[in-house]
């Protein structure tokens, strides 16, 4: 069942994005070379604590931390540890929190030091696939024609899309119906109606679309070691159009 929300839940939304929003931004700065990912949760703890936000991953399915960390070749569920960044390396960051009951759940991919060319590329393809998904967020439209918008954008650029793994509809539940995945067939698909609010996820790999999960039942990575990138926005759908609540 789709959930359709009112004004405020809405705004109850957004203002759980935003706090996902700021501590991403914050994370942003602080991914440098010689920072640990278990760093960077221990970052992500104290500010959920100062800002009174529960983490929406801890605990979520035994998700043991705060924060999904997932260096290159791995795609989401990366657990942090004491691996050290290095110049070169891109980290997708991808974060989860309850407020008054609310959810907020966004990711970036961002680099680290300075990186290679291919790679400013690929960062720039999975956030603009994330752009385009999300102008086609209208009523009227649906689920499929924002997933066309991620493939059509991604495969366009000798990139491949993400199969295992979907975007999803976000309340007051992590995970809520639909799905939206990223490859797609537009104008198929559940209709898009105000008050839905979907969780809009590119998941972009350099290579193949291949997936594999590690022996830690988390963490996936691209099957052919290639690189990948993850860009992810909350969008509530309204009648003048995407209202992404997880913009700064």
């Amino acid at each position: 069942m789709i959930i359709c929300k009112s004004p405020a839940e809405i705004e109850k939304l957004r203002r759980s994005g935003r706090i996902v929003r700021e501590i991403l931004e914050e994370l942003r700065e602080r991914a440098t070379p010689g920072v640990t990912t278990l760093e960077l949760e221990r970052y992500v703890e104290k500010r959920l604590a100062e800002l009174k936000a529960k983490p929406a991953f801890k605990g979520y399915r035994g998700y043991p931390c705060c924060l999904c960390a997932s260096p290159n070749e791995q795609i989401i569920h990366g657990i942090p540890s004491e691996r050290r960044l290095k110049e070169g390396d891109i980290l997708g960051l991808d974060l989860g929190v309850v407020v008054d009951g609310y959810y907020g759940d966004s990711a970036i991919t961002v680099p680290v030091g300075k990186i290679s060319e291919p790679l400013q590329e690929l960062l720039r393809i999975g956030e603009e696939s994330l752009e385009r998904a999300i102008e086609q967020a209208r009523a009227g439209n649906r689920v499929g024609d924002i997933s066309a918008a991620i493939q059509q954008h991604a495969e366009g650029h000798h990139c491949s899309v993400v199969r295992e793994f979907v975007g999803h509809g976000i309340g007051r539940e992590l995970h809520e119906e639909p799905q939206v995945p990223n490859f797609g067939t537009a104008g198929h698909g559940p209709a898009l109606r105000p008050g839905m609010v979907l969780a809009i996820e590119t998941m972009i790999n350099s290579g193949g679309p291949g997936v594999r999960v590690l022996s830690d039942q988390w963490t996936a990575v691209t099957e052919d070691g290639g690189y990948s990138v993850h860009f992810e926005h909350m969008v509530a759908i309204t009648r003048n159009g995407p209202d992404v609540l997880t913009r700064i």
